[in-house]
């Protein structure tokens, strides 16, 4: 009896580290079920807000009014009155024009200003043979300046008097210029197909001078108090569009939920989109990150832009 309790022992002990064994395998089982993986995400918090669509121009500062001034008669520069950048009055003389040649003298014949404005150029030098029609002088108003762009054809439909524009000059770097179309050729040059239109600065500033290049962007549709996101938040698989949202986050915890969104577009922009259907302001998207994720996933936010930031 003695050998058969001793067998009754170790059998129960087998039993004993069996059942331990199966009981740490199911543990070990139910931890790596529970453990989820968690993705490294950057978010982004929308609000609402203004997109442009437009069309970009090069285009010529001028004056609105400029002349050329050209003498009565012809002959020889003998004197110049007035040097480039001085402020004159209609009538005031410029130059003298003296037409005297061999056996025969004259009187100097005046040059005067048509109009008020800036000397802006004087071709000629003392001594110098002009006719009446070679420039003397060009006077222009540089307090009131026009930009002169040419439109190529395809894009004409789209161009109306009293459009706004946005103007930059490569001389002020990151400095924007607002202006407005005043005037658009009823014609076409039919040797460049295009259409000429004139913009003028509001309000009028003295940094920009007759003879810039101004790079323009024309406004052609505005869209207002819409919701915009970045072009990196919008996901497309099997011809569906999509954001991931962040749909909750527990108390004390980093990681959080997103759910996936369909969304509608809108018109798109350097790199921002209109959301026309599908987001609400104050939803919190994921911008980076989110090529891994799918409808419920756990994701640990490291990062928040708001908008407008």
């Amino acid at each position: 009896m003695h050998i058969g309790h001793a067998k009754k022992m170790m059998l129960l002990a087998a039993a004993v580290v069996v059942l331990a064994a199966g009981c740490k395998k199911n543990a070990t089982a139910k931890t790596m079920d529970e453990a989820e993986i968690i993705y490294a995400v950057s978010s982004y918090k929308t609000a609402p807000g203004n997109l442009d669509e437009y069309l970009e121009f090069g285009g010529d500062v001028d004056s609105v009014s400029a002349v050329n001034v050209m003498p009565d008669q012809a002959g020889k520069i003998s004197r110049i009155l007035v040097s480039v950048g001085d402020m004159v009055r209609k009538d005031q003389v410029l130059a003298y024009v003296d037409a005297s040649r061999p056996g025969m003298n004259y009187s100097e014949s005046p040059v005067r200003a048509p109009i008020a404005g800036r000397i802006t150029s004087i071709p000629p030098t003392i001594g110098a043979t002009v006719s009446q029609s070679v420039t003397v002088a060009r006077i222009a108003r540089t307090d009131d300046l026009e930009i002169k762009v040419n439109v190529a054809e395809r894009f004409i439909s789209r161009i109306k008097q009293g459009q706004s524009a946005v103007i930059t000059f490569d001389a002020y770097p990151g400095v924007e210029f607002n202006a407005r179309v005043f005037e658009v050729s009823p014609v076409l040059d039919t040797s460049t197909r295009t259409m000429a239109i004139k913009l003028r600065i509001d309000p009028r500033d003295s940094r920009i001078k007759v003879g810039m290049y101004a790079r323009v962007r024309l406004v052609t549709d505005t869209v207002q108090d819409a919701i915009v996101i970045p072009n990196s938040a919008i996901v497309t698989r099997e011809g569906k569009t999509f954001v991931f949202v962040v749909a909750s986050q527990k108390d004390g915890r980093k990681a959080a939920t997103v759910r996936q969104q369909p969304i509608t577009v809108g018109i798109s922009v350097d790199n921002r989109t209109e959301i026309a259907k599908g987001l609400e302001a104050g939803d919190e998207i994921i911008v980076k990150g989110q090529s891994l994720l799918n409808d419920g996933a756990q994701v640990n936010i490291v990062s928040t832009t708001e908008a407008g930031m």
